[in-house]
């Protein structure tokens, strides 16, 4: 979950590096399949050797790698240019080797974020840093703090927020979208452009609004990385309370838990059994015996 990436092994980011990649896609000759181009293909990859498969596996792994740098899902399309070339006809193999390569020896999975444009992110599968710090968003990137603020507040308002209301949570705590920040740079861009770009955030006007307002909601990278009980439980470490002292969030985290480690094809919680799961974790008596109520009938 937003963790922070180990180093072994993993290229530091190189500007010059990935101009060179770029400068190499242009120059990369692309497949063309005329009449017959599928047995041209099919004759063409048994002539290649296991030596050059393995370093064009190598040259797609590193381009992986240095494009996650930036943390903005890869598209296979960039991939298709300016790694795979005229080895487009095994394209899927090459992939499938380069994901068992990236797992096992750098500890990231290859992820496809959205199969209808086919974009991909890693994800690092090393072992979790410690559960405090990974509480408190402390994953060794300044920013990484304010994007679980921002994460937190969607979550606790019903998984929609208006940007006119983070703002107004954030001034208190001293940031604001007009003013620089000493850490943030300029808090907005950050919000608004850069955590939607790495699909952390989900950002849209909101219609017939006057003046124009926008809202945030969780990004598919962020369903991934993380979960709404790793976010709760950091809410409630910023107030220095119990998780279960939000009983509608704690029970919509208890329900997403379960969701995720039953099979795909399983119904998830519905809305009742949400209420009843609230009512249950109140402190008031009276929504304890309502909850009952609700269980008996």
């Amino acid at each position: 979950m937003l963790q922070k990436p180990r180093g072994r092994g993993r290229p530091s980011t190189q500007t010059d590096r990935e101009r060179d990649w770029e400068d190499a896609g242009e120059e990369a000759p692309s497949t063309s399949r005329g009449t017959g181009g599928s047995s041209q293909g099919s004759r063409a990859s048994l002539q290649r050797s296991q030596k050059q498969l393995d370093l064009k596996v190598a040259d797609l792994v590193q381009f992986l790698l240095i494009k996650d740098q930036k943390k903005i899902p890869i598209k296979r399309a960039d991939i298709l240019k300016h790694v795979v070339g005229d080895y487009r006809d095994i394209y899927p193999r090459m992939l499938s080797l380069a994901a068992e390569r990236l797992q096992y020896v750098f500890g990231y999975k290859l992820v496809e974020l959205e199969p209808k444009s086919h974009t991909y992110i890693l994800i690092n599968m090393l072992e979790p840093v410690e559960e405090d710090a990974e509480v408190r968003g402390d994953q060794g990137t300044p920013t990484t703090g304010l994007l679980m603020i921002v994460l937190g507040l969607i979550f606790m308002k019903g998984n929609t927020i208006t940007e006119t209301e983070v703002w107004d949570f954030l001034r208190r705590l001293g940031v604001y979208p007009t003013k620089k920040h000493l850490i943030f740079g300029d808090p907005k861009k950050l919000i608004t452009e850069d955590f939607v770009r790495q699909r952390y955030l989900e950002y849209r006007r909101i219609p017939h609004t006057d003046p124009v307002d926008y809202e945030l909601q969780w990004g598919p990278r962020t369903n991934l990385e993380t979960s709404k009980m790793k976010v709760l439980k950091f809410v409630a470490k910023v107030h220095n309370q119990d998780p279960k002292d939000w009983p509608t969030q704690y029970c919509e985290a208890l329900a997403d838990e379960e969701n995720r480690a039953r099979p795909a094809a399983s119904a998830p919680a519905t809305p009742l059994e949400l209420l009843r799961c609230s009512l249950r974790n109140s402190r008031n008596p009276g929504e304890k015996n309502r909850a009952r109520g609700l269980e008996e009938a």
